[in-house]
């Protein structure tokens, strides 16, 4: 019997582990894969993040021993030519900037301080199957199963094994298995695009920045991996199939026209394979919660690519989660209130940044991905606005800052 199991090793699922077994828990988190090494997942640390991290006595050393590119303000080029900066100096933070990791680097990171503590104890190759249920002690009125008690988790030799826990974490992403095993119901939105991802090489006279540039029927947006660019090509929802059918040259047109700078890259992509598609979705949980159990990150409220803020939230879950809960975990006793206290003060947070995402969706990413040749993409006033300073300094807050980042308040059951 642990204190908590996590199923899911991701941002959130990893700060949880650490934070839970930094107070001097017993917790067991599960990845299903082998490591951490999978491409194309959002790389973005945002000042937030680094913000818990120094909460942790964490941030120097994660940005000194961390590969990382560090970008101040987001160069945005709008379909009409003009260019806007949004600035993420002057927010009264320390950290100005965005810093741009491989996430396997900072889930290794966050996974080696976690197994400084005697009682995390993290389980790969370990995929969620089934909850346990003790239905003759369940709470009236959330779970008409019964309490969830654990999980049990199939390895890769095909052995299920189980683990029993006060309380059951899911934060197994946009997929979850433990959701699904609940039987949580799901508020779902369609965002109007669907997300192309490949790289091109990057040149030391290559810009620093991250850029986005919008053109009329075309979004890219460019990530600065160091050695080489991963660009974002955003089409309108469902379209991948229409893209392949016009042909990779078509494709390389599309790209070397959207992003003239690297133009001479496009001959790059010399295959499908190198294209990775994701299909972009956003919902959210109606409860995140059962007696015995509670979804965070993607497995309660998967968000949309723009902004690049859904890691950012995901680890700001985990860190409420954490305040809210070592107390009760440390006495074996975690009540359905305990749980329902966490969605009340992750929820407005995350529905206020969903409605930030949908509105760029639809007065940016909409209307660029519809606009041809006669057609200038954003609505004249949104582009307007785009250049005002103190309207750049909103998107700037919201993307650096989040909405009512909570602070680390669980204690250390080490010397730090």
């Amino acid at each position: 019997m642990v204190d908590c199991c996590i199923a899911g090793c991701g941002p959130a699922g990893a700060m949880l582990g650490l934070l839970l077994a930094r107070a001097g828990l017993e917790v067991v988190v599960l990845e299903k894969h082998a490591d951490f090494l999978r491409d194309f997942r959002g790389d973005t640390i945002h000042p937030s993040t680094l913000e818990i991290l120094d909460d942790l006595g964490l941030a120097d050393r994660f940005l000194k021993e961390l590969p990382h590119s560090e970008v101040s303000q987001l160069e945005v080029r709008l379909p009409s030519g003009a260019e806007i900066a949004i600035d993420f100096r002057g927010l009264g933070t320390r950290f100005a900037f965005i810093a741009f990791v491989p996430q396997w680097e900072f889930l290794q990171f966050v996974t080696s301080e976690a197994r400084r503590y005697p009682g995390f104890t993290l389980v790969m190759q370990a995929e969620a199957h089934t909850l346990t249920l003790d239905q003759e002690n369940a709470s009236t009125g959330v779970n008409e199963f019964g309490r969830v008690t654990g999980l049990t988790y199939r390895t890769a030799d095909g052995q299920l094994h189980e683990v029993l826990a006060t309380l059951t974490i899911g934060a197994d992403g946009r997929t979850s298995r433990v959701r699904e095993a609940a039987g949580l119901r799901l508020h779902e939105t369609s965002p109007p695009m669907d997300v192309l991802w490949f790289r091109v090489s990057r040149r030391p006279t290559d810009s620093e920045s991250v850029g986005l540039r919008l053109l009329p029927g075309h979004f890219f947006a460019l990530i600065n991996r160091r050695d080489y660019w991963q660009v974002a090509y955003v089409i309108p929802k469902g379209a991948y199939e229409q893209v392949r059918a016009a042909g990779l040259d078509a494709f390389r047109r599309s790209f070397a026209e959207g992003v003239p700078e690297l133009a001479d890259r496009a001959s790059e992509i010399c295959d499908w394979e190198q294209v990775k598609v994701l299909t972009v979705r956003a919902d959210r949980l109606v409860r995140w919660y059962r007696d015995g159990l509670l979804c965070i990150g993607d497995a309660a409220h998967a968000m949309s690519p723009v902004a690049g803020v859904g890691i950012n939230v995901a680890i700001q879950d985990a860190v409420e989660a954490a305040n809210l809960l070592w107390q009760p975990l440390r006495r074996g006793d975690v009540q359905v209130r305990h749980l329902a206290r966490v969605q009340r003060r992750r929820e407005l947070p995350v529905r206020l940044t969903q409605a930030f995402q949908g509105f760029l969706q639809e007065q940016v990413v909409r209307p660029t991905l519809r606009a041809d040749g006669r057609a200038a993409g954003p609505p004249a006033v949104v582009q307007l606005a785009l250049r005002l300073p103190l309207v750049r300094r909103l998107p700037a807050r919201f993307i650096a800052l989040g909405v009512r980042r909570p602070r680390v308040r669980t204690p250390s059951a080490l010397a730090d």
